[in-house]
């Protein structure tokens, strides 16, 4: 059972990681090749559709994560768990702290200064996903060998 969780965890990992690169050097960027007139109706349709494909792996990855906190496999030391967990916290919290409130904000319409906090913000995403990368890697790792 460990190991399938393990797995998981690096599973739904790994996903956001691509996704969150995806989202931060192409979707994101082309947000102001949209039209201006429907920008809002974009946005509305972006954030329905886009929750329909990041809700699944962000639970599964929060519950994995806290599992390997809870009760980690015996290769993995408790510290790189914690620090798999704060890093997620850290995804989470710019998630709804920075890169949701901007969301909001552009479904009343495209600004360049809504857009650009966006973009910028999301970098704290970026990274900390792909510090997870390589933490959950290296568990597997430790648990492979």
């Amino acid at each position: 059972m460990m190991d399938a969780l393990l797995l998981l965890n690096v599973a739904s990992t790994l996903f956001m990681v691509g996704l969150i690169w995806f989202v931060q050097i192409v979707h994101y960027p082309l947000f102001d090749n949209v039209a201006k007139a429907s920008f809002a109706d974009y946005e509305l349709r972006h954030s329905r559709l886009t929750s329909r494909v990041v809700i699944p792996p962000m639970l599964i990855e929060l519950g994995t994560t806290i599992w390997l906190v809870v009760e980690a496999p015996p290769a993995v030391p408790a510290a790189a768990a914690w620090f798999g967990m704060l890093l997620l916290a850290i995804v989470w919290t710019s998630t709804f702290a920075l890169q949701v409130p901007q969301h909001k904000a552009l479904l009343a319409g495209f600004t360049r200064r809504t857009h650009t906090m966006l973009v910028a913000t999301n970098w704290i995403r970026t990274i900390a996903s792909s510090l997870r990368g390589i933490v959950v890697m290296w568990m597997l790792n430790r648990c492979l060998v």
